[in-house]
């Protein structure tokens, strides 16, 4: 991780230094020289790096070498920082004030009278500061410990890509004996009367399976159909007896509670269970306190006989004093099954000369997991990337593996001997991406695109000649992943994964991250255990209690970088400004309440000023503060931020108005927030990647304030996501439109464009307007919205990589454009529109086309090729849907053949709401339809539904799935 750290610094000292100002520098007395031989310390210290971060492990003064460094390295990027910070201010306020000669605009900065530096005494702390940080790196250099170190230089390189990044995770092999005995124990007889529940304790090293084996007994469809009520909560340290009740309440109840006092929780928890026979997972528990957990227990005895308590657990103490009534052991696997799970994801798409050349090195390397799964998944992630026997040999032959290298307190430590294999394996980079995550708490869901933002705050990631740093950041995460440092993969909204760290993989970063990343939580008195010196932490996670007092320790902490802060406490905004006047390092900062479900509950209402004074922040993510009133313009002198997030900040009405002074700002999320516009000026922000949300004033008194859809011109970097709202609200018009050039963002792949629907009656422009915001070509989905035109744009034809379109509330579009004719469609809907016909035309299909074909011609013609999903909802006004007759040979001439193939790929078809419609067409009656879903369609219900007798029942039978309502 140091490595990572070192040579970002030398490529600052390079640009900043001796690019910008090493001249004027020499006006401080030997700043020059210090500069210099700190640049030397740092060249010699990176060909050594490598080998001290091997040895770390095995040698704790290495260790302790390597946190000096570290925290040398981190002074020093803060000194860097702030130098080029001034630096970029002095060029805004040079462009804004665009008075002075371009021949003083090459001048150096110290010799600039505008520029704060010029001020001796400002100029002076710099460069003290310079100087102190190099007579630290010159003792650390001198240290004893750098005589050993070999030099090497490992890697910083992306090692190729395997085709999918994560490991499929749904075959689980070698505990089927194991998962047939705990679903015999949750649906056999219990053991007690029938007042007790039944507790079952999984019990094995970290590593072994628990909560995977819980999980394959959870989702059995024994264990569903046997009990009424299922639940699961991840327990971990500490034993928090609030949340898990909680957590147990929001499962059973579908919604979460706004109690408070355990009591009260335990009577709704008693509530809720009685009578009914459940089964209540406690996964990773660790508190052998039984006074913890028997006010739990209690309150689970009104469940109905049969009713189950699971629970997995790395310590016998926790099954005994848990009052276990069945205990199962989760033994290490054989050598046999560990080589299955290493074969399973190491020869993923090998071919099979590679498999036969490297099986019998694999099985050597299998055979040291020593029985732990995650130690064959974890090897079987890194052999992914070796091509060589060569390379598997010296994975098999590292010294790693000698069982006096590593500390062996904990038997459990035997895994991180693979972690660490594979750990090395990685870019430093990688290294440094990877053991930022240990600042999460265990079992925190994480989202990939935030992290991504985090890695970039803090230097990690740097724009490459093949793509931005969000792409470096994407293929970093899918190498972590392939590897399976991550786990539990899930998707949500369009495009969002979030993920988890398995418990031994969490614990195996934090080992490696002892004095720098921390999660602590904070009790009602606002104490917290910190089992570190909080002055070297740089990344912090705090978990707060709901009433508690802020905790006096952050204050001590000046050097964070990092700050992540999980609470409901009131108390916290109060306590930001001097927060932030002690946290002057700090580059990620998120106070985001995304777990927090009620509006009252909100716990920051403004953003002080103080705000303005962190220069080094980049990532700052406040989303779903529900009661955030405003942002301070202070916000505006950040010059360095990257990211803000105020998604679902509903009492937010407006962004700083001088916005657009924040000139590296790449990632702006509004969606779900009160602003009402985006403020004028956003056209400077050039490198903006996201902007998820533009609205169009609709005149009144923030029309001078607004930008305009011209403002979009140059931000031709817009990737993702783009929602324009508010249009032919009367303000813009099509030349605005136009100038905003949609067509030249090549990376935009989501555009949705809602028109307002209030003020639409009255614009006959509509038309030329929706024509003028012409998408690029590559555009995949596209939604519009409370249209009022008469006829779709020309353009929407010419988008040939569309997957999905949605037209809502179009409420005078009267005919539909042949959008069969788009080649790669997968997704269609419809909402109210007044289509009376679905004909021949929506299908692309000319009337000429269907025409008889003469003897022995062959024409071929295919009407939405790739659709899979259709749905139409409320087209309360169309009666027809037009089928088209089709001739094939062996029918009425052998010499024909079939000519027309429509939507041959429709699997689900949903009609809501569309009481005139009489039938449906013969080619959706041949389609190979999984599910059709028809509601509220009384014709169509009395033609096909078979409770009905329908005529047309056995035209639709066939179907697996059909509902009607």
């Amino acid at each position: 991780m140091a490595e990572a750290l070192v040579s970002p610094i030398l490529e600052q000292l390079t640009t900043i230094v001796v690019q910008q100002v090493q001249e004027e520098v020499n006006l401080v007395v030997g700043v020059k020289k210090q500069v210099d031989k700190l640049k030397r310390h740092l060249l010699a210290i990176q060909s050594r790096i490598e080998d001290a971060d091997r040895k770390q492990v095995k040698d704790e003064a290495v260790k302790d070498w390597l946190d000096k460094l570290k925290d040398v390295c981190y002074d020093i990027d803060d000194v860097l920082d702030e130098w080029s910070t001034a630096i970029l201010r002095w060029k805004m306020e040079e462009a804004e004030e665009n008075t002075r000669s371009r021949q003083k605009m090459r001048c150096s900065f110290l010799r600039s009278p505008c520029f704060g530096l010029n001020q001796v005494g400002q100029r002076r702390d710099i460069a003290l500061k310079i100087k102190e940080v190099c007579e630290k790196m010159d003792d650390i250099a001198k240290e004893k410990a750098m005589d050993g170190f070999v030099p090497y230089r490992a890697t910083d390189e992306l090692q190729r890509l395997i085709s999918t990044s994560f490991v499929d995770e749904s075959s689980v092999i070698g505990r089927d004996v194991e998962k047939k005995t705990v679903v015999s124990k949750l649906v056999g007889e219990s053991s007690q009367e029938a007042r007790d529940v039944d507790v079952i304790s999984l019990v094995g090293l970290g590593g072994m399976g628990k909560t995977t084996l819980a999980q394959l007994a959870f989702n059995d469809a024994e264990v569903t159909a046997h009990f009424e009520k299922k639940i699961w909560v991840c327990v971990s340290e500490p034993f928090d007896e609030v949340r898990i009740a909680k957590a147990i309440i929001e499962q059973l109840e579908g919604s979460p509670t706004n109690l408070v006092e355990l009591q009260s929780l335990l009577q709704r928890v008693s509530e809720s269970i009685t009578g009914k026979r459940f089964l209540l997972v406690l996964d990773d528990v660790w508190t052998e306190n039984h006074r913890q957990w028997e006010p739990l227990k209690l309150s689970l005895k009104g469940g109905a006989r049969g009713s189950r308590i699971l629970v997995t657990t790395r310590k016998d103490a926790v099954a005994t004093k848990l009052g276990t009534d069945h205990r199962i052991n989760i033994e290490k696997l054989s050598d046999e099954i560990c080589r299955s799970i290493f074969n399973h994801v190491a020869f993923q798409e090998r071919s099979k000369d590679e498999r036969e050349r490297l099986t019998d090195i694999g099985d050597k390397i299998a055979n040291k997991c020593k029985g732990l799964p995650l130690a064959a998944k974890v090897l079987g992630g890194l052999m992914q990337f070796k091509r060589t026997r060569e390379e598997w040999e010296r994975v098999l032959s590292s010294e790693l593996w000698r069982p006096d290298e590593v500390d062996r307190d904990q038997v459990e430590r035997q895994i991180f001997i693979p972690l660490l294999l594979s750990y090395y394996d990685l870019p430093s980079v990688g290294r440094r991406c990877f053991l930022y995550c240990a600042m999460f708490p265990k079992d925190y869901e994480m989202d990939k695109d935030e992290l991504v933002k985090m890695w970039m705050a803090q230097g990690y990631l740097k724009e490459t000649s093949g793509g931005d740093m969000e792409l470096v950041g994407e293929q970093y995460f899918q190498v972590l992943a392939a590897r399976s440092f991550f786990q539990d993969f899930k998707t949500y909204g369009r495009e969002g994964i979030a993920f988890k760290m398995h418990d031994i993989v969490h614990d195996f970063a934090q080992y490696m991250t002892k004095n720098e990343c921390l999660t602590v939580d904070v009790n009602n008195l606002g104490e917290a255990t910190v089992e570190t010196s909080i002055e070297r932490v740089r990344h912090l996670s705090m978990m707060l209690s709901e009433e508690t007092y802020f905790p006096e320790f952050i204050q001590k902490a000046k050097g964070l970088r990092s700050l992540l802060i999980n609470t409901r406490d009131p108390s916290l905004g109060a306590a930001l400004p001097d927060l932030f006047k002690q946290l002057t390092c700090i580059r990620s900062l998120n106070l985001s309440e995304s777990s927090i479900r009620e509006l009252s509950e909100s716990s920051i209402k403004e953003i002080p000023n103080e705000v303005g004074k962190l220069i080094h922040l980049r990532h700052v993510n406040f989303a779903y503060c529900y009661q955030l009133e405003s942002l301070p313009e202070t916000m505006c002198d950040l010059c360095n931020l990257q990211s803000l997030d105020v998604t679902w900040c509903g009492s937010l009405k407006e962004l700083p108005k001088a916005i657009g002074k924040l000139i590296k700002l790449r990632h702006l999320q509004i969606d779900g927030s009160g602003v009402a516009f985006i403020p004028k000026g956003i056209e400077r922000i050039t490198c903006l990647r996201t902007l998820d949300v533009f609205k169009v004033c609709g005149g009144g008194e923030n029309e001078s304030k607004a930008a305009n859809l011209r403002e979009l011109k140059n931000l031709n970097h817009i990737g993702g996501s783009l929602n324009i709202r508010n249009l032919g609200g009367g303000i813009e018009d099509a030349s605005d439109a136009a100038e905003a050039q949609l067509k030249n963002k090549k990376r935009l792949r989501r555009l949705e464009l809602v028109f307002d629907r209030e003020k639409t009656e009255l614009q006959a422009n509509e038309g030329s307007l929706i024509e003028a915001l012409q998408p690029p070509s590559d555009l995949e989905y596209l939604t519009i919205s409370s249209y009022g035109g008469f006829d779709l744009p020309n353009w929407m034809m010419t988008l040939t990589r569309l997957l999905a379109l949605e037209l809502h509330d179009c409420t005078k579009l009267e005919v539909l454009p042949p959008l069969g004719r788009l080649p790669n469609l997968e997704s269609l809907a419809f909402w109210s529109l007044k289509v009376r016909r679905l004909d021949a035309g929506f299908l692309g299909i000319e009337k000429d086309e269907n025409a008889s074909i003469k003897e022995g011609e062959i024409a071929r013609v295919t009407a939405f090729p790739k659709l899979k999903t259709l749905e139409i909802w409320h087209l309360e006004e169309v009666e027809e849907w037009d089928g088209i007759e089709r001739r094939s040979v062996g029918e009425e001439d052998a010499t024909t053949t079939s000519i027309i193939s429509m939507m041959p790929q429709l699997r689900w078809l949903r009609i809501i709401n569309c009481p005139l419609l009489r039938a449906l067409p013969d080619y959706v009656l041949a389609a190979p339809l999984q599910e059709l879903d028809i509601r509220w369609c009384t014709i169509l219900r009395k033609r096909y539904g078979k409770e009905e007798m329908g005529e047309d029942w056995q035209k639709i039978s066939h179907f697996p799935n059909i509902y009607f309502e």
